[in-house]
């Protein structure tokens, strides 16, 4: 359960739905399989797993929720070849060359013969909401994936002031004065990996891995312009990540001082650890999130 990547919005209203509140409203959209002719449904499942049935796990006032996406899986080379053969055989029986729009008629019928047959396969998606920091938070790589999220989130509830984090300093800024002065905040320590762009249209870019950053050949490609738009680093010994020039963390760790507090909780079912893990997570996420904005100058609330 512990998030791998964190897409960061801020709640520009207070959110003031209780845990109940919420469930009920995350009802009307509870996940169900895709029906034989459906290529995908989405909706909201329990974060806890099969050992509950609540669309809205809480911990401490953070609330936690689970979309999941089922998909049916058609690969395009086998519907391709079975369209070709399919209209052969129809231009060969009518003597003639099918439209674009029959040929796409026939692709249709395909995939609608085709759709009960075909395999699924889903994912899920976790979130949280932080009412008191105003804080939600998606365990999401890409920005789509975040999005989507978010809109199902408002067809639930009506509306969700969210917006993206944004800061006063531009982060690709400030990434890359820590690189070129080899200086950071003194809680920092940056890593082994980043990625330089040229600032310039379609400009080149560099990526380094298991890289000592210090040495003088990352400061030559500083020195003609590059800036850097990904940064590896480590905070306080606590986490590391990657952060990126829209200030969204991936590939987050949960290092030893926050591991060990978890295995120092013992618990006895699965609904438990999780609620543990869940509580520890959300806690440390909210210690670290205000000094996240402190880096880059804080907050642009414009």
């Amino acid at each position: 359960m512990w998030f791998k990547n964190l897409s960061i919005f801020r709640l520009t209203e207070e959110f003031a739905l209780t845990p109940a509140e919420l469930e009920s409203k995350l009802e009307q959209m509870a996940f169900r399989p895709c029906g034989s002719h459906e290529e995908f449904t989405f909706g909201w499942t329990s974060p806890v797993g099969k050992s509950s049935e609540q669309l809205v796990h809480s911990a401490n006032g953070f609330l936690m929720v689970c979309g999941k996406k089922e998909e049916r899986v058609l690969p395009a080379s086998v519907v391709n070849e079975m369209m070709q053969e399919k209209i052969l055989e129809t231009e060969e029986q009518q003597g003639r060359k099918l439209s674009k729009k029959e040929r796409s008629a026939i692709k249709d019928e395909l995939i609608f013969e085709l759709l009960p047959r075909a395999f699924t396969f889903s994912n899920k998606t976790y979130a949280y909401i932080d009412p008191k920091g105003g804080w939600l938070i998606v365990d999401a790589a890409s920005a789509k994936k975040a999005e989507d999220l978010l809109s199902s989130l408002r067809k639930c509830l009506g509306s969700l002031p969210a917006v993206p984090l944004n800061t006063i300093e531009k982060p690709v800024k400030v990434m890359t004065e820590w690189l070129v002065n080899n200086q950071a905040p003194d809680d920092i320590t940056i890593e082994d990996e980043c990625e330089l762009r040229s600032p310039e249209e379609e400009g080149g870019i560099i990526r380094c891995k298991r890289h000592d950053l210090s040495l003088p050949e990352i400061k030559n490609h500083l020195d003609t312009g590059k800036e850097v738009i990904k940064l590896a680093v480590n905070w306080a010994n606590r986490l590391s990540f990657i952060i990126d020039e829209n200030l969204a963390v991936k590939r987050l760790k949960f290092l030893d001082l926050i591991q060990d507090q978890v295995s120092d909780i013992d618990t006895e079912s699965e609904a438990e650890q999780f609620d543990v893990d869940f509580s520890i997570m959300s806690l440390e996420l909210a210690n670290f999130l205000p000094r996240l904005l402190e880096f880059f100058g804080g907050e642009n609330k414009a």
